[in-house]
């Protein structure tokens, strides 16, 4: 079953996508957005790992800043989604990643399943994630986050702790011909997280989103096995 809900967070009641396993669920996870809302593609992302046994949540991150924005990958939409995430801010979606996560818990304790939760997220949504595994210890899937090296910049600045040590663990995938995360960006994740698992596939920026032009479909068919596989292990 899927349906929105309301969701209380430091910013306020924002909507969230929820998705449901028709059985017992191996864990709970955080489905965290692109720049362009819970949209119907995330909605299906979200509906994609409810059928695979996890309990979701997809929060609606733009809402204490515009509710109910859903966008598609035009220019235009593109543009107002970068303006609305910079509005919003990293501390802010942090936040509200670990009120969903909290969320969760609830809601697989009243399920009587185990309580492990993690993340995924994608373009921005993969930086989100990023954060959710260093600082608030989600285990998380980073699809090709383009802000990811400036948010590690960040948080050795803040606390060299948090690189050094991570508290998660975090899996990396990364297109190989995505013009806005060159090689060398791509290099920093195994140097500043070398105990990280990384992929690069022959594909650019959001080979997962099937309802773009980016779409490739083989890259993002073994991408999901290897996050199933990772989330498999570590939620727990």
């Amino acid at each position: 079953m899927s349906q929105w809900i309301q969701l209380d967070t430091p910013s306020g009641r924002i909507g969230a996508w929820q998705a449901d396993p028709s059985g017992p669920a191996k864990g709970g996870l955080v489905v965290i957005q692109e720049i362009f809302g819970v949209n119907a593609h995330i909605r299906a992302v979200a509906d994609g790992y409810a059928a695979a046994g996890y309990a979701v949540l997809a929060p609606a991150f733009f809402d204490p800043v515009e509710r109910n924005v859903e966008l598609d990958d035009g220019e235009a939409d593109a543009l107002r989604g970068r303006a609305l995430v910079d509005a919003l801010g990293l501390e802010a979606a942090t936040g509200i990643v670990q009120a969903t996560a909290a969320w969760l818990r609830t809601h697989l304790a009243a399920r009587q399943a185990g309580q492990s939760v993690g993340s995924v997220g994608y373009c921005w949504g993969g930086t989100v994630a990023l954060l959710a595994a260093l600082r608030l210890g989600l285990p998380s899937v980073s699809y090709y986050g383009a802000r990811n090296v400036r948010a590690m910049d960040a948080l050795d600045a803040e606390s060299p702790a948090l690189l050094q040590r991570p508290r998660a663990p975090v899996m990396f995938h990364f297109g190989q011909e995505d013009s806005s995360i060159p090689e060398a960006a791509i290099q920093a994740h195994r140097t500043r997280l070398p105990t990280m698992p990384v992929f690069v596939y022959p594909a650019g920026h959001a080979f997962n989103r099937d309802i773009g032009h980016a779409w490739h479909p083989d890259s993002a068919a073994l991408a999901r096995q290897r996050s199933l596989a990772f989330l498999e292990e570590h939620l727990q």
